[in-house]
């Protein structure tokens, strides 16, 4: 399907405007890529990536690009109407599984929410209903969910570590049985090669992915990618400075962490704690 055009050719897609407007702004200026970069502090590709669509920037970078250019507030508008496009933002999602389709291992972190390839129907169907789905896309997104999670199954499966907040078994479903359900899930799962699942306790405080899912994919050529997601936006990372950032930050996490042993039995007493039949 193209893109939808009106009288000035532009597109009225938020991420592509965003984009052609960046791209217009430093083109007619005369400047280059790199010249950018070397005036503004950021590096030069970045600039690039953004012209491309490829990321949106930090609000930082952009609120810097509207001094630049002489156009306070405008470009910043536009990055929050891009960064809001939930159309946009599935479409960059879908590439995201692409990549991790054919990652040879694969690193997440978790905030509030179990990671889609633990998850089970009942627990990915009130989540994703909670975001605003609901009818013949909530169960078409319920089955696309299951269907990732062939990806831990047979003897090619990749390696996978998730490190999961407190916050996150804390968190229980509206359903007492699909709860009890999920956590004993997981518990399972925690067992079988090669899934790796520990916890970090709520006692450890503020640290440096607070707010911030996170899933680093390595790639058959050796090359890490991070998508980045929190409940209103998602990013796929591919600058290497920038994933050596947020993998810097997830190490820290995992020293914090409960050992995998530790993790099981703490998760296991949580399900003690849930009643065997749903409340009335």
């Amino acid at each position: 399907m193209s893109q939808r055009r009106v009288v000035t050719g532009r597109s009225q897609e938020p991420r592509q405007r965003f984009a052609e407007e960046l791209r217009t702004l430093r083109t007619g200026s005369g400047t280059s890529l790199r010249q950018l970069g070397e005036r503004l502090g950021w590096d030069w590709s970045l600039f690039g990536k953004m012209e491309k669509g490829e990321t949106l920037g930090s609000p930082e970078v952009v609120q810097a690009l509207d001094t630049h250019y002489g156009t306070p507030g405008l470009l910043l508008a536009l990055w929050e109407l891009a960064a809001g496009d939930h159309t946009q933002f599935r479409e960059r999602y879908r590439r995201y599984m692409a990549l991790e389709a054919k990652a040879v291992s694969l690193w997440h972190f978790a905030v509030s929410v179990l990671p889609g390839l633990l998850q089970t129907p009942g627990y990915a169907r009130e989540v994703l209903a909670a975001g605003g789905l609901k009818g013949r896309e909530l169960e078409q997104q319920v089955k696309a969910r299951m269907g990732r999670r062939e990806l831990l199954e047979g003897k090619d499966a990749p390696p996978f570590r998730t490190i999961l907040s407190e916050a996150v078994l804390r968190t229980p479903l509206r359903d007492v049985g699909e709860w009890r359900g999920q956590l004993e899930h997981v518990a399972a799962v925690a067992e079988r090669a090669p899934v790796t699942v520990q916890v970090l306790p709520q006692s450890v405080g503020v640290h440096g992915l607070v707010s911030t899912d996170v899933w680093f994919l390595r790639l058959g050529d050796g090359r890490p990618v991070a998508y980045a997601e929190n409940a209103h936006w998602g990013e796929l990372v591919e600058e290497s400075t920038r994933v050596e950032g947020l993998q810097r930050a997830y190490d820290v996490v995992r020293d914090m962490a409960m050992s995998p042993a530790e993790s099981r039995q703490f998760i296991l007493r949580i399900l003690e704690e849930v009643p065997c039949d749903p409340l009335t």
